[in-house]
């Protein structure tokens, strides 16, 4: 199951610490999107974090895009109504990375609140 986080305070300590929180998020994200659906399909979140930083930040769009088909996925396993919002979530990542993902982790945290009950 995905970890909770909290939005506010992710978004917060991205802008704090310039970034650095952001990438160590992105990380987690893919970690849990792939937990999620068990797809392992490119690579593995270490693998993502270190293409983002050598491609200066363009290896992330992919993982934001993969991020996006992952919970896609996820919805459609769980027989939810699902919208894959893999194509807006990378266009959101062009004009800032903490919109697409919020967006995200919006995501998660809801299939945190569905698995857990007592964190409604």
């Amino acid at each position: 199951m995905p970890q909770y986080r909290n939005i506010g305070l992710a978004i917060l300590f991205s802008i704090i610490t310039c970034g650095i929180y952001q990438l160590y998020w992105l990380y987690q994200i893919s970690a849990d999107t792939r937990m999620l659906t068990g797809n392992n399909d490119s690579g593995s979140p270490g693998t993502d974090l270190l293409l983002e930083i050598v491609t200066c930040g363009i290896f992330g769009f992919f993982v934001v895009y993969q991020c996006g088909k992952r919970i896609y996925q996820a919805e459609l396993q769980q027989g939810e109504r699902a919208n894959d919002d893999s194509a807006m979530l990378t266009v959101l990542a062009l004009f800032g990375w903490i919109i697409a993902l919020a967006i995200i982790q919006h995501k998660l945290n809801n299939f945190n609140r569905f698995d857990n009950p007592q964190t409604l």
